[in-house]
């Protein structure tokens, strides 16, 4: 069955919710991003190579890659059951006395401290020996049977404390007992026990029961930690040294007369604490001298774990990630030709795929977009061009030249070029794209009944482009009006030479109009009138004298 060893760090497996969140804010703020930058369009036109479902891939990698490595920190792992193990060695009992008497500080910083730091040295030199732990106070307790497991004997040492003996006292002779049932009792050799005590017994059958277990082989040592004069004991929980129901200040002394009398009747020897190294040198050296043998035991439970595998997984995911890359190599298509601004037009030079060990004519092609891209758009049409001559059903060539040539202003160059372009693609959408910057150019030049005509053919082959559809609605709006202006420009010649006969047909009407009748006057007014006229005929008269009589004479002539 399987299982975790370390549980603790499947935790980090609740950061998984964090990191998808994360995912989507980055999403959002890529939307806002492009709102912000302006045209829509012209931002997907720029953005044309990169992949978005590569970022989400990309994601998903990572995110796989962090549960893997949770799973390994954790350690997968299946039972693969007990196995036989051979060991060389004896069997050591450690009896640790951990009475309230043990926190006193004549020892520094305590003699507990310092009895947990000899075992916990003892237990790095025993080897192939087997240890177990017996804990005691007013009451002895097995903390951990004889096992070869060592790293587990240090882990259930660190626990020992006052704590975990609830009834207080010091009972060397209950803890004797213990370690004695902990061993074998068939064998009556390879047995020792480790006594560690400041040796202030209340039980005086300590002593008879050492010299009962001598008799079975077991063999005794005691060690002595304190100082024979004493000291307080600091009570932890008044932080105030300690008092005996009397209220008297309780001094604890070392005992070595006890603790020397339990190993000598258990054929042991007898150390005071003087500094770790040398009591387990000693220790060790005692040990050392008893007697060996070989046993054969179920060790502890051993497991296969995964987490090497798992950690490979996660490794070869992240590799397959970073080899994912976000922006796609685009292909050497055709780019449409965007009117909307100059920008644009370079951005078509930047889609088309420069590869610097292609073909001679490729190479051609690269140099060119890096001439455009500087705005050099002379020697992009000479590379264009080259590229052009030295394979003319290159359609990219083709295309490219189109786009320099329109930029020095020569446009039905320019149209021809991508009339070549057209010609030679096979790929209807780029055929279309062709198509429509000949449209753009022939529009650009008031060639509206062509433009138009390229538009359509446009249409044709890419039915769902929009751009081309808004600029073919556009042409024909502006030829309706430029038709519109001509028709004007026609009617006036004709509306002026109308109104001119309007006003001619006018004046001959009024010119064919009959003449008012005169009034009758009568007789009386006829002869006044008459008279009035006969005197200025005869004022006139004198005046013609007057002038012929001031002049020079001159023949007269009667013919």
């Amino acid at each position: 069955m399987l299982s975790f060893q370390h549980t603790e760090f499947l935790l980090s497996l609740a950061l998984i919710p964090v990191l998808v969140i994360l995912y989507i804010w980055v999403l959002r703020w890529k939307r806002k991003t492009i709102k912000k930058i302006g045209d829509e369009r012209l931002v997907k036109e720029m953005t044309s190579n990169y992949a978005p479902h590569r970022f989400a891939i990309k994601f998903v990698l990572i995110v796989f890659a962090f549960v893997s490595a949770g799973i390994a920190l954790a350690n997968l792992r299946s039972p693969k059951g007990s196995e036989k193990v051979s060991r060389n060695g004896i069997d050591v009992m450690v009896a640790l006395d951990v009475s309230k008497s043990m926190l006193a500080d004549d020892i520094k910083p305590s003699r507990l401290e310092r009895a947990k730091q000899v075992i916990g040295k003892l237990i790095d030199e025993l080897g192939n020996d087997r240890i177990g732990i017996v804990v005691f106070a007013g009451k002895a307790y097995l903390q951990m049977p004889l096992t070869g497991d060592h790293g587990a004997a240090k882990m259930f040492l660190s626990t020992a404390s006052p704590d975990i003996v609830p009834t207080q006292g010091t009972v060397i002779g209950d803890a004797l007992k213990m370690c004695y049932l902990a061993f074998n009792t068939k064998e009556k050799k390879y047995k020792s026990v480790i006594l560690i005590s400041d040796g202030e017994d209340h039980d005086e059958t300590a002593a008879k029961i050492a010299g009962q277990m001598a008799a079975e082989g077991v063999v005794i040592h005691t060690i002595g930690i304190g100082s024979p004069a004493g000291t307080t004991i600091n009570d932890p929980a008044t932080n105030e040294p300690k008092r005996d129901n009397e209220g008297n200040v309780v001094i604890t002394k070392l005992n070595e007369a006890e603790l020397k009398t339990i190993a000598e009747k258990g054929n042991g020897t007898y150390q005071l604490f003087t500094n770790t190294e040398d009591v387990v040198n000693t220790l060790d050296t005692e040990l050392g001298k008893m007697d060996h043998r070989t046993v054969t035991e179920d060790a502890l439970v051993n497991y296969k774990s995964y987490f090497q595998y798992l950690l490979l997984f996660s490794l070869l995911l992240l590799v397959l990630e970073s080899l994912i890359p976000e922006r796609i190599k685009p292909k050497q298509k055709i780019v449409k030709f965007n009117t909307a601004t100059v920008k644009a037009i370079v951005f078509l030079i930047v889609l088309i795929p420069a590869f610097a060990n292609a073909q001679n004519e490729k190479q051609l092609i690269k140099k060119g977009n890096d001439a455009y891209k500087k705005n050099e758009f002379d020697k992009a049409q000479e590379q264009y061009q080259k590229a052009a001559e030295k394979d003319p059903s290159n359609a990219t060539a083709q295309f490219n030249l189109g786009n320099a040539l329109y930029k020095n202003k020569k446009t039905t160059d320019a149209t021809n070029a991508y009339n070549n372009a057209a010609t030679h693609l096979t790929d209807k959408t780029e055929k279309a794209n062709a198509l429509y910057n000949k449209g753009v150019v022939l529009q650009n030049d008031k060639k509206l009944q062509e433009c138009i005509t390229a538009y359509k053919d446009a249409l044709k082959l890419n039915p769902n482009d929009d751009d081309t559809r808004q600029n073919l609605q556009k042409a024909m709006q502006q030829l309706k009006q430029q038709q519109q202006q001509n028709n004007k420009q026609q009617k006036k010649p004709k509306e002026n030479e109308k109104q001119k006969n309007k006003q001619k047909q006018k004046d001959d009407e009024q010119n064919n109009q009959p003449k008012p009748q005169q009034p009758k006057i009568t007789r009386k007014d006829a002869e006044e009138k008459l008279k009035a006229l006969l005197q200025q005929e005869k004022n006139l008269q004198d005046k013609l004298r007057k002038v012929n009589a001031s002049s020079p004479n001159h023949p007269e002539k009667d013919w």
